[in-house]
């Protein structure tokens, strides 16, 4: 029988010293998905700090001049149901509201859900070699497996998971950021956009946090965008990851894009913004040909295969419907998606 130990965090600062001084201590929050992983024998813990019991200090959502600052123990279902949420960063509260299911918005918390694993099937198959789960024993989907679902941009040649979240997305497209406090007790901010890493030779790192780091808050800059939004291609319309996700924010000045955040998710091994579609439409007015210009530059470098061919179309089409509805074009967006488009 495995032994697992079992604490309590008497705040914060405990929780992280707990984290990173002692071995194969792992958080515990929600626990929808740390409890997931270890019931399918990918992660093993010595250890589970549990810090539930912080919510009265970390899971406040406070608003002031500067934005709105959102506790990691906050839940998914609390943050997308604030009205203020969904009425000045609409993208948040869309991104959340196709996360998952009901019954675990309820549960999972932001800091959690900004910490999921990229993934694919074989990482969540124990049997399966996989670069992820254990560095250097190969790639499951490289190696002739199942790829059409998995990623096309930001791949190496020892992994293509895709990014399953919808949070770290919308939160990257409206310039967001994170407070985290390290084991030595400092307490630093990490841009969202910055948060998550490529595979590159390291797929087993999915983030940028050191061993004892927590994550305090999310908080959302006040920017004045137009408009924000989150688009979701999946499989089914419940408790599915997206094949693609886009998050869009806007700002519009007499028809013409002033300012402009691309993110994607479901086609890269992370949440990817798209830099150069941004500058490449910005000061122009937008229309069907300039919301398929920016999709195309979008995917750019994308690496498929016969099974991931798909994606890329799939990826410029929900990137030019997202921008169009985004900028209140709805019936061009509805050709993109009805009739061809471009």
């Amino acid at each position: 029988m495995t032994h697992l130990g079992f604490e309590r965090a008497a705040d914060a600062a405990d929780a992280s010293h707990r984290l990173g001084t002692g071995p194969g201590a792992q958080i515990l929050a929600g626990g929808t998905g740390t409890v997931d992983l270890m019931r399918l024998g990918v992660t093993a813990p010595e250890r589970l700090v549990e810090i539930l019991d912080l919510r009265a200090e970390h899971a406040a959502i406070l608003f002031g001049r500067a934005g709105a600052s959102i506790g990691a123990l906050a839940t998914m279902a609390e943050v997308a149901a604030h009205p203020a949420i969904r009425a000045r960063w609409t993208a948040v509260a869309e991104a959340l509201n196709q996360s998952a299911s009901p019954q675990i918005r309820n549960a999972a918390t932001i800091g959690g859900n900004l910490l999921q694993r990229t993934r694919c099937a074989y990482f969540r198959d124990a049997a399966s070699p996989c670069n992820k789960r254990r560095p250097g024993t190969g790639c499951s989907a490289l190696e002739g497996g199942l790829t059409w679902d998995l990623a096309i941009l930001g791949t190496s040649p020892h992994c293509i998971a895709n990014y399953p979240g919808d949070l770290a997305v919308a939160l990257s497209a409206l310039d967001a950021s994170i407070t985290v406090v390290g084991a030595d007790g400092n307490w630093r901010s990490v841009a969202v956009e910055d948060l998550h890493r490529e595979p590159g030779e390291r797929p087993d790192l999915d983030t940028v946090l050191g061993a004892g780091d927590l994550i305090l808050a999310a908080h959302l800059p006040e920017l004045h965008w137009s408009r924000s939004s989150y688009l979701k291609v999946r499989d089914r319309e419940s408790y599915a990851f997206a094949l693609v996700s886009v998050a869009v924010a806007l700002r519009l000045e007499e028809g013409r894009i002033v300012d402009l955040r691309i993110v994607l998710g479901g086609l890269a091994t992370k949440p990817l913004r798209c830099r150069a579609a941004e500058e490449a439409v910005r000061g122009r007015s937008l229309d069907l040909h300039l919301a398929a210009q920016a999709a195309a530059l979008c995917l750019e470098g994308a690496q498929v295969d016969a099974e991931r061919a798909f994606k890329a179309e799939q990826g410029r089409r929900a990137i030019a419907r997202a921008l169009l509805a985004a900028g209140g074009h709805e019936k061009a967006a509805c050709r993109v998606v009805f009739r061809g488009g471009f």
